[in-house]
């Protein structure tokens, strides 16, 4: 097995944390990740930051609502779940501007 991972990182602007967690932990999850676990850190007076270990590397999340920002990164050394998150991914942006 050669070693091998695909990565990509991008800022959104969703900063509220239940959402975010939501919506990539099902995305996750629909991409046929394993999540061996979870952890997440509220700052005062704002801000989150959450990881998620996954049998084929990781996926966080750090948040700037200051700026109206949030910054995820995803590493995977599976390229077929980090292909399916991908494409999900670009799908439920897609509807979110539809409606």
């Amino acid at each position: 097995m050669k070693a091998q991972m695909w990565n990509r990182r991008e800022w959104i602007t969703e900063t509220d944390p239940k959402k975010l967690k939501d919506k990539y932990q099902a995305l996750l999850i629909e991409s046929g990740f394993r999540i061996e676990n979870f952890i997440e850190k509220y700052f005062e007076p704002y801000g989150y930051t959450a990881l998620w270990l996954l049998s084929e590397s990781h996926f966080a999340i750090h948040t700037f609502p200051e700026e109206n920002k949030t910054y995820i990164e995803i590493s995977s050394c599976v390229k077929k779940q980090f292909d399916r998150f991908i494409n999900r991914e670009k799908s439920a942006i897609c509807q979110t501007l539809k409606t």
